[in-house]
């Protein structure tokens, strides 16, 4: 979802709107899985799109506002950063897992750097070639 949001922020606009079948193949992902992946991030208005034969999917200013976890929370749901690393449904820190208390921090980590990247930033930096996806 990362990769597709961040190639049609560095590559679209209303006037230029890329079709699914060109983005699978760019990302080398099977297009019906990135279909339903780009369904979730046009309802959750992390990107935008038109329906029709000049129709595809883009982002607006206001969708490169977003930043990179609410995409991950999007497709994840929202408590993706909270959950256990180990996936045991009743670790807390009344009840801790083996990790918790060392995979607390790193969880945190990267949610606050996902939280402080904004699409746009990023789309910049690929557009002036400082970073590739």
């Amino acid at each position: 979802a990362i990769r597709a949001v961040l190639y049609l922020a560095a590559h679209t606009s209303a006037n230029e709107k890329m079709r699914v079948e060109d983005l699978a193949h760019l990302l080398n992902v099977p297009q019906h899985f990135l279909t339903k992946i780009l369904q979730q991030l046009v309802r959750s208005q992390l990107i935008s799109s038109i329906k029709g034969p000049n129709g595809g999917f883009y982002l607006t200013d206001a969708n490169k506002a977003g930043n990179l976890a609410q995409i991950v929370e999007c497709i994840d749901g929202p408590d993706v950063f909270k959950a256990c690393i180990l996936g045991l449904p009743q670790c807390s820190s009344e009840h801790p897992c083996p990790l918790h208390f060392q995979s607390f921090t790193f969880r945190e980590g990267i949610h606050f750097h996902l939280r402080n990247q904004t699409i746009g930033k990023i789309s910049e930096q690929l557009e002036n070639e400082e970073i590739k996806i």
